[in-house]
């Protein structure tokens, strides 16, 4: 190999090698946002009666009785997002180090949205599991919460009828 053909495969994988050094941390509740769809679910579906949960978010994936702290529902949701893989093979030039590796960029995820029933009704809303985006936590769960939020600003503002 001449020496351009070297300094050229030793700037790619200088390249490649600075590419994989920006991944994504796993946890990212540091620097990423809490979703504003999550948070508000927290607050907003906080006095729902069990017939409102199960019209907004469906049936729960399981239950949990937790004696006198009520019962704790689970919804379970699997993330398949499109997937960016780049591998990239081992170079070893002469005296350039082996550089090589793989970057994966939005990796699936899930959510377990759990919520707290007292007494027939949403005492709290929490949320576990690979749920966080890049820039955003939480948000993962917005697909189990976005219906409830909804449901509770709409129902909860109208003014009953006034009987005459």
């Amino acid at each position: 190999m001449t020496s351009l053909h070297i300094r050229k495969l030793a700037f790619a994988a200088a390249g490649i090698s600075t590419l994989s050094s920006c991944v994504i941390p796993d946890d990212t509740s540091s620097i990423a946002k809490v979703d504003a769809t999550t948070a508000a679910a927290r607050k907003e579906m906080v006095g729902l009666s069990e017939a409102d949960v199960r019209m907004c978010a469906g049936f729960p994936s399981a239950t949990a009785d937790v004696g006198s702290s009520g019962q704790i529902w689970t919804y379970q949701r699997t993330v398949q997002r499109s997937n960016l893989s780049i591998a990239v093979p081992t170079l070893a030039v002469g005296a350039i180090p082996a550089v090589g590796g793989s970057v994966n960029v939005a990796p699936g995820g899930y959510c377990n949205t759990q919520i707290r029933m007292l007494n027939g009704h949403v005492a709290e809303v929490a949320y576990a599991g690979d749920n966080n985006l890049p820039n955003s936590r939480d948000a993962l769960c917005v697909s189990t919460v976005d219906a409830c939020v909804a449901y509770a600003r709409q129902h909860r503002y109208k003014v009953p009828a006034v009987s005459r």
